[in-house]
């Protein structure tokens, strides 16, 4: 439930505090004091869009706050913990800022938000009924969410939702397959003849860097042969060879040595540097050995690099990437299952329509029985609301293949006097009868919410008298289930709250022009005041006054 709530310099209010008690809440002032402003700073905490004009003139910004209890609200304590911005304890602070300069800011539990996240925890910790309520309540669709709420089967409503959406997709898929069926043989087709093609060319990334290696060296083998002839040549086998007049000099430098001992430094260099140069000749003999002059062989090599690059142009890939050519062919030809691919995404459409048909029968089985439940409490209620043999119907008409929220539309129907035939909502034509008929609506599904803390801004607008009395009555007995906080103009709406604030106008400095908007807690004197004030207008006598005391009764 609400606890507290918190108002900076929003709109015509400088500064608010107020702290909420359980139970039926009645809110009261003369029009144009700004009760509905305290509507319109709770709507924006649980994720309305706010604008700059709201800011109050003359400030940098706005700032709203507003604390819950949430001991009573598992919903929004499992939301908190799957959204991680759930706090120690079970309390629950939602802050808003909004900037003169348009920027707005959300948090939760000090943690900052979206508004989306905001509307979501809001719908789980109140449910405001504005003044207008009865003109949204004409929309199928919300007609269709009230039944569901009072049926209390808004996950399988969800369900069916999803079972008809993933019927509906395959359904999709399956028609466009079939549509499409005669160009994805052709794709098909080509294909295959793709994966043959290259399955025949036999091509890996390895043998192309074999070939290009085997290539250069057969193409170019005469060079690499007279390049090796020239290098034993100079190092062995010609006449002043360096391997021989390396050996001429160590042998010199060796006698030599013998006079002078610091020679012996040369030679060690000198002598490893004999057998580098005795390796080399013996490594390009061995490589002339090896040289391969083969033409036929080369002219194989050929032949293979032209018909891998004659396939890397038909494809229009680099040589590299043939082999990855042939394993998305593989794929798309997996994927392209032909006639074998429609029937099983036949099979599959079926079995995603069955299971949208278990689920969505099982909720028109549900919505018939609160159908029903709801007809006759609404009628009850309307009974009581000076509409003595009217009657409340919710229709059930079936739809030809059902669709994403059931097998079924709902609409709701009204008789509004006995003997005549029901009607929909929307064709009711009285103002009067349309706000009564909403109210009993309201009051009827609004007894079956999960949602702790219940808002009605006005609505019992167009009423009065007896008919008011039997609202207070309703909205009391709500509050002993919730907590309900009402805005009225009514005195017998207001005499049955178990506490009743005072919203007034108060000007801010003498001379200024500045008006301000305050909330007081009424104690007995000052609600049998504003009660009388309700029922007598300008002048308040002691018989108003009297009379107000008597339908507070024994009320504080």
């Amino acid at each position: 439930m609400l606890r507290a709530l918190s108002i900076r310099d929003f709109i015509i209010v400088d500064r608010l505090d107020l702290e909420f008690e359980s139970g039926f809440t009645a809110l009261t002032g003369e029009t144009g004091a700004g009760k509905s402003i305290l509507i319109d700073a709770l709507m924006l905490l649980l994720g309305e869009r706010g604008e700059a004009a709201l800011v109050r003139e003359g400030c940098a910004r706005a700032e709203l706050s507003a604390e819950f209890d949430l001991q009573q609200g598992l919903a929004a304590r499992t939301w908190l913990q799957a959204a991680d911005l759930a706090d120690e304890g079970e309390q629950c602070l939602l802050r808003r800022v909004l900037e003169a300069g348009g920027r707005s800011r959300a948090f939760i539990n000090g943690r900052p938000s979206t508004l989306q996240q905001l509307k979501e925890l809001g719908e789980l910790l109140v449910d405001i009924h504005g003044q207008h309520e009865h003109q949204s309540l004409m929309r199928p669709a919300l007609q269709r969410e009230l039944l569901d709420r009072y049926a209390e089967c808004a996950p399988l409503t969800q369900s069916v939702s999803e079972a008809w959406r993933q019927w509906q997709a395959l359904r999709r898929q399956r028609e466009n397959r079939e549509k499409d069926a005669h160009a994805i043989e052709e794709e098909r087709e080509r294909l295959q003849w793709q994966c043959e093609e290259l399955d025949r060319l036999g091509f890996s990334a390895h043998e192309w860097e074999a070939l290009q290696s085997d290539h250069r060296r057969l193409a170019h083998a005469a060079s690499l042969r007279e390049a090796v002839e020239a290098g034993l040549e100079t190092l062995s086998e010609a006449d002043g060879a360096v391997l021989a007049m390396l050996d001429a000099a160590i042998q010199r430098l060796h006698h030599a040595r013998e006079f002078d001992s610091g020679l012996q430094e040369t030679l060690e260099v000198l002598e490893p540097a004999r057998i580098q140069v005795q390796e080399a000749v013996y490594a390009l003999r061995h490589y002339r050995d090896r040289v391969d002059l083969d033409p036929h062989r080369l002219r194989e090599i050929e032949q293979r690099l032209d018909a891998v690059h004659s396939a890397a142009r038909k494809y229009r890939v680099a040589v590299d990437r043939l082999p990855g050519q042939l394993e998305q062919a593989r794929e798309r030809l997996a994927e392209l299952a032909g006639a074998d691919g429609i029937e099983q995404l036949a099979r599959g459409e079926e079995a995603a329509k069955r299971a949208y048909l278990d689920q969505a029968r099982e909720l028109s089985g549900r919505r018939a029985n609160a159908a029903d439940r709801l007809g006759r409490q609404v009628t009850g209620a309307m009974q009581g609301l000076a509409m003595a043999g009217g009657r409340f119907e919710v229709r059930l008409a079936d739809l030809a293949e059902g669709g994403a929220q059931g097998l079924e539309s709902v609409e709701f129907m009204v008789a509004a006097n006995p003997g005549t035939l029901p009607r929909p909502l929307a064709k009711v034509a009285s103002g009067g009868e349309l706000s009564r008929i909403s109210l009993a609506i309201q009051v009827s599904t609004t007894a079956f919410s999960r949602v702790p803390t219940l808002v009605f801004d006005e609505v019992d607008s167009g009423i009065g008298g007896r008919i008011a009395e039997i609202v207070g009555a309703m909205l009391a007995e709500l509050g002993r289930r919730h907590q309900v906080m009402c805005i009225t103009h009514l005195p017998q709406v207001a005499a049955a709250a178990a506490q009743q604030w005072q919203v007034a106008k108060i000007a801010a400095a003498a001379g200024s022009g500045e008006v301000r908007s305050q909330v007081r807690v009424l104690d007995r004197v000052e609600r049998v005041e504003e009660i009388a004030r309700m029922l007598g207008g300008v002048r308040i006598t002691d018989t108003t006054r009297r009379h107000a005391a008597e339908m507070l009764g024994d009320k504080g």
